[in-house]
């Protein structure tokens, strides 16, 4: 053989080592069910990815560029907004709903409170386009993008050419979205076997296996369907929530079930935040009667917790936040990436 070939498979040989060795892009925990979004439609790459970042976190997507998408969705948060119940957005304009905690996406069949997205790659044109969010169009969006040299860089990694349009803008936002995966929180670690629920947290559990997991299913901790929770409607707000969407009465005040993971710092809560710390949500649920029928079985109030069981409670949904989710450098504000684009992109102006 000679010199060539052996130096040339070598080669492959460390390359193929290397790959090897990179940690994968997306990851769906074994005992998880199978991910409702198709990657076929949209396969995963790290230049996309980082596109993605950096759009999520760029102002310039909204009109004023005043307001990103981490505007209402901090990753130290759990991607929500703890400072203000509804979401904030352009010229001081406030929204009608609190902004959700994003994570495990990749499981969605629906988006939103009121489940008016059904697929994820079109996410991000909801608030984009909302006149008290980001209040901006998409094609004017495209343009503002094609503009800048930055850009032009990342796009080209991420597809081969600088050409800008909506739908590379949204799937490199849902890419970025579709990794944020939390699953190593102390719960985690007690199902697969790392550790130990203390006594608390072993009635918490059982608690909540008992009065919440009907909704709130384990793993995701939530069924990802839509519910009335006995809370009546803001009368400034009068958000009927599903209703908007189906127009079916019986969907009135049927919301999205969040996930409970995370929910430690992914406060305010409900759809409307009205509710500053769990101690209110947990007071609610075993204090309060509905005004109207739940026409849920999987839910009767009030539910039979002693104020001893709320602590309890309390205690095993702690046990959800994932330290290692919402301190990701992998998720948060992209320096690097921006310092290098737009490096690369004044030495190509030279």
């Amino acid at each position: 053989m000679s010199k060539q070939f052996l130096l040339a498979a070598f080669i492959v040989i460390l390359l193929v080592a290397f790959r090897s060795r990179e940690k994968p892009l997306f990851v769906a925990p074994p005992s998880w069910p199978q991910p409702h979004y198709d990657f076929n439609e949209n396969p995963l790459t790290a230049s996309k990815i980082a596109l993605g970042r950096v759009l999520f976190y760029d102002p310039l997507l909204s009109a004023d560029s005043s307001t990103s998408c981490s505007s209402c969705h901090s990753s130290y948060t759990a991607f929500a907004h703890t400072d203000h119940a509804l979401s904030h957005g352009i010229h001081d304009s406030i929204g009608t709903r609190n902004a959700p905690a994003l994570m495990n996406l990749a499981w969605k069949k629906s988006l939103m409170w009121d489940g008016a997205v059904h697929h994820l790659d079109l996410q991000a044109l909801a608030p984009i386009a909302h006149p008290a969010e980001m209040g901006e169009e998409l094609q004017h969006l495209t343009l503002k993008l094609q503009s800048t040299g930055m850009y032009n860089v990342l796009f080209k990694n991420a597809f081969g050419d600088t050409l800008v349009t909506g739908e590379r803008t949204l799937k490199a936002i849902a890419q970025f979205m579709l990794v944020l995966v939390s699953a190593q929180s102390k719960y985690d670690s007690v199902m697969q076997g790392k550790t130990q629920f203390t006594l608390q947290e072993k009635k918490g559990y059982r608690l909540y296996q008992q009065h919440c997991s009907g909704c709130h299913a384990e793993p995701l901790f939530t069924n990802d369907e839509f519910a009335y929770n006995g809370l009546p409607a803001d009368p400034k707000l009068n958000d009927s929530g599903r209703m908007k969407i189906t127009g079916d009465p019986k969907d009135s005040l049927h919301f999205k079930v969040p996930t409970l993971r995370n929910i430690e710092v992914s406060y305010p809560y409900m759809h409307d935040g009205r509710f500053m710390n769990l101690t209110a949500v947990l007071k609610h649920y075993s204090t309060s009667a509905s005004a109207l029928p739940l026409n849920n079985p999987k839910l009767s109030l009030p539910l039979p917790l002693t104020p001893a069981d709320r602590v309890d409670l309390l205690a095993f949904l702690l046990t959800l936040t994932d330290k290692n989710f919402l301190f990701n450098p992998d998720f948060a504000y992209p320096k690097k990436i921006i310092e290098q684009a737009t490096k690369e992109s004044e030495r190509l102006r030279k």
